[in-house]
C-alpha cells in the first residue's frame, strides 16, 4: 500500500479537540485478518494490515469488544474487563498494536461494555454466592421478586421476556436489561464505580485513545421509573470524566444512546460528559431522503437537533456491526424502511435490518457513492465499517447480526485470503453468493483499479482531510426549487464549502439561494473545475441520478487547501 499518497491525517499531537477532525473506522479483530492460521482474525492480523487502514485516509480505530468472553453475544458478555481473548492474541499484541497505529498517526477508540458483563464474571460468580447485602452481592442489582421496576421496557423483545432472571444458587432474581446471560452491574456501589475507573486506567495506560461506552442509558436504576438516562446515570459519567482528565486530558469518551437527539444531546452535559455521541436518529433518514427522493428527512431531523457544546461532537454512520436500528423512527416511517430495504422479512432484526449498505444499494454505486457523500459532509465525526469501502455483502442466512461481521474480503484467494485456515475453522464463513463473493468483491482487485469503490473512498478522505469546514465547521441549509436536491454550506472561517446532492433516480436542475455569496467562485474539488460565479440570481446547477458536488467557494476561483 506504500505507493497510495499518504492521506492528510491529524497527528497524534496532543490536541484534546483531536475528535473533531477524526474519521472513525470500525472493525471486529476477528473477520479482519487471520495471522496465525486458526481461522479467527487476531492483532497481529491486524498490525499486519494497518498500512491498509491507513491508506483510507482514516485517522481513528473503533474496535469492537476483543475481551475474554464465553461469546454468546460475540463478545459483549465480558468475562475479564482487563484482558485479551485468547483467540486474538495477549496483551503484548495489543499493545505492539496500539504503538504501531500511533506510529502512523491512528488513534485507538476501544469498545467498553460498562452496563453489564457475562454470567462467567468473577465478580457474578462471587456475587451470587455472597450473602445477600453483602459488599460482593452488591455488584449487581438483586430482588426478591420479578415485579419491581415494572415501568422499565424489555429491549430485546425477540428473545427475552423479562428484565429479570432466577438465579438458584443466590436464590434471588437478578437484573438485566439485555440478554438473561448479562446480569447489569450495581453502579449504585462505589466499588462497582471505581473498578470501572480501574479498568479504564488500564487501557488507558496501555495507549489507548477513547472509549465507546456501550448501552449507558441503562446504567443506573431507580424505582418508579422507565431506568433510562437517569440523572444518576448523568452525574456517574460527570464523575467518570473528571477522574479521567486529571492524567489523560485527551480522552475521549464516545456516548452508545440510541435516543432521539433531545435525549442524546444530554449526554454531553455542559461540554462535561462525553465528548462524543452517535446521531441515531440521522441514520435511517438518510436512507428514507433516497428512498423517497426527497431533502426534508435530512433536513427535518437535523433542524430539529439542539445545539451542543463547542467542544462536543456527534459521530455519524451509515451502517455498523449491528442492525441498521429503526427504533428512532415512526411506526409508519419503519414499515416503510422495512418494505423498501427489507422485503425479505429473514433481513429484519428486533426494530431493524441487518445488512450491509451495498445490498441495502443493491449494490449501486451511484447510492452508495451518494450516501458516502453525505456521511462525509454532514455535521459529525463519520464512522465507516469494516468492508463498506470495498462494497462487501452479507449472509442473511447466519444467525442473529453475524450475517454482517464476516471475513474480511482480501483477495480471490481461498477464504477470500483472510486465514490460511481449512474453511470450517473460520470463525465465520466468507461469502460465497456470486453477486458478492470474495472472488468478484476484494481489496486486492480493487487497489488495481483506479476507478474502483476503493480508490474512489480514499481519494474522496484526502479531500475531507484537506478542509477544516467538515469536521469543524458550521452548517447552514440553503433554500432551493426542488425538494429532491439537498444543498447546505460548511463554514470555517475562510474555508466555505458549498455541498449539493441529487437524491433522485432521474436527472434534476435545481436552483439554490446564495445571497450572501454573491461574487464568489465555486471550483468542484474533486477535478478542481471552475464553475461560473455567484450572481444576484438564484445559482443554478443541473444533476444526473444521485449525482452531487462538493465546491470550495473562492474569491479568485483558486483552489485552495
Amino acid at each position: 500500500m506504500n505507493r497510495h499518497e499518504r492521506p492528510v491525517r491529524n497527528r497524534l499531537n496532543g490536541d484534546v479537540l483531536w475528535y473533531k477532525d477524526a474519521v472513525i473506522y470500525q472493525l471486529h479483530v476477528k473477520s479482519f485478518f487471520d495471522a496465525d492460521g486458526d481461522g479467527v482474525g487476531d492483532f497481529k492480523g491486524l498490525t499486519q494490515k494497518l498500512d491498509y487502514i491507513a491508506s483510507l485516509g482514516v485517522n481513528t480505530i473503533w474496535l469492537l469488544p476483543f475481551y475474554p468472553s464465553p461469546r454468546r453475544d460475540d463478545g459483549y458478555d465480558i468475562s475479564d474487563y482487563r484482558g485479551i481473548s485468547s483467540q486474538y492474541g495477549d496483551i503484548d499484541d495489543f499493545q505492539a498494536f496500539v504503538d504501531a497505529a500511533h506510529g502512523l498517526g491512528i488513534r485507538v477508540v476501544v469498545e467498553l461494555v460498562v452496563n453489564h458483563t457475562s454470567d462467567e464474571h468473577p465478580w457474578f460468580q462471587r456475587a451470587r454466592r455472597a450473602p445477600a447485602g453483602s459488599p460482593e452481592r452488591d455488584y449487581y442489582v438483586w430482588s426478591d421478586t420479578d415485579d419491581k421496576f415494572a415501568e422499565t421496557r424489555i429491549i430485546f423483545v425477540d428473545t427475552e421476556k423479562s428484565n429479570w432472571s432466577w438465579d438458584p444458587v443466590a436464590k434471588a432474581y437478578y437484573w438485566h436489561r439485555f440478554y438473561s446471560h448479562q446480569p447489569d452491574l450495581n453502579y449504585r456501589n462505589p466499588e462497582v464505580v471505581e473498578e470501572l475507573l480501574d479498568t479504564m486506567r488500564f487501557w488507558l495506560d496501555k495507549g489507548v485513545d477513547g472509549f465507546r461506552l456501550d448501552a449507558i442509558p441503562h446504567l443506573v436504576e431507580r424505582e418508579h421509573t422507565d431506568n433510562e438516562n437517569l440523572p444518576e446515570t448523568h452525574a456517574l459519567l460527570k464523575h467518570i470524566r473528571k477522574k479521567l482528565e486529571r492524567k489523560h486530558p485527551d480522552v475521549i469518551l464516545l456516548a452508545e444512546a440510541n435516543l432521539w437527539q433531545q435525549e442524546a444531546r444530554e449526554y454531553f452535559g455542559e461540554g462535561d460528559e462525553c465528548h462524543m455521541a452517535f446521531h441515531f436518529p440521522l441514520m435511517p433518514r438518510m436512507f428514507m431522503a433516497i428512498a423517497k427522493e426527497s431533502a426534508k428527512p435530512i433536513k427535518t431531523i437535523l433542524r430539529q437537533t439542539l445545539s451542543i457544546p463547542d467542544e462536543c461532537q456527534w459521530a455519524i454512520f451509515l451502517r455498523n456491526h449491528d442492525e441498521l436500528t429503526l427504533e428512532m423512527v415512526t411506526e409508519a416511517e419503519r414499515n416503510f424502511l422495512w418494505e423498501t430495504y427489507a422485503a425479505d422479512k429473514r433481513a429484519r432484526l428486533n426494530l431493524g435490518i441487518r445488512r450491509r449498505l451495498s445490498p441495502l444499494m443493491g449494490q449501486d454505486r451511484r447510492r452508495i457513492e451518494l450516501l458516502h457523500m453525505l456521511l462525509l459532509s454532514l455535521p459529525g465525526s463519520p464512522v465507516l465499517y469494516y468492508g463498506d469501502e470495498i462494497g462487501m455483502g452479507d449472509n442473511i442466512d447466519l444467525g442473529d447480526r453475524d450475517g454482517v461481521r464476516t471475513p474480511m474480503q482480501w483477495s480471490d484467494r481461498e477464504n477470500a485470503g483472510f486465514s490460511q485456515a481449512a474453511p470450517p475453522k473460520l470463525a465465520l464463513p466468507v461469502i460465497t453468493d456470486p453477486q458478492f463473493s470474495y472472488a468478484a468483491i476484494n481489496v486486492a482487485e480493487q487497489d488495481d483499479d483506479p476507478h474502483s469503490l476503493l480508490n474512489w473512498i480514499r481519494q474522496t478522505l484526502r479531500l475531507r482531510a484537506e478542509h477544516a469546514a467538515f469536521g469543524r465547521g458550521s452548517m447552514r441549509f440553503l433554500k432551493t426549487d426542488n425538494d429532491s436536491v439537498l444543498a447546505y454550506l460548511r463554514e470555517c472561517r475562510d474555508d466555505i464549502i458549498l455541498c449539493a446532492a441529487n437524491l433522485s433516480k432521474t436527472s434534476q436542475a435545481v436552483r439554490i439561494d446564495l445571497p450572501d455569496m454573491q461574487g464568489l467562485v465555486p471550483v468542484e474539488l474533486t477535478g478542481e473545475t471552475m464553475f461560473p460565479a455567484i450572481g444576484r440570481q438564484r445559482y443554478s446547477l443541473t444533476f444526473q441520478p444521485y449525482a452531487y458536488f462538493w465546491f470550495k467557494l473562492t474569491n479568485n476561483g483558486a483552489a485552495t487547501s
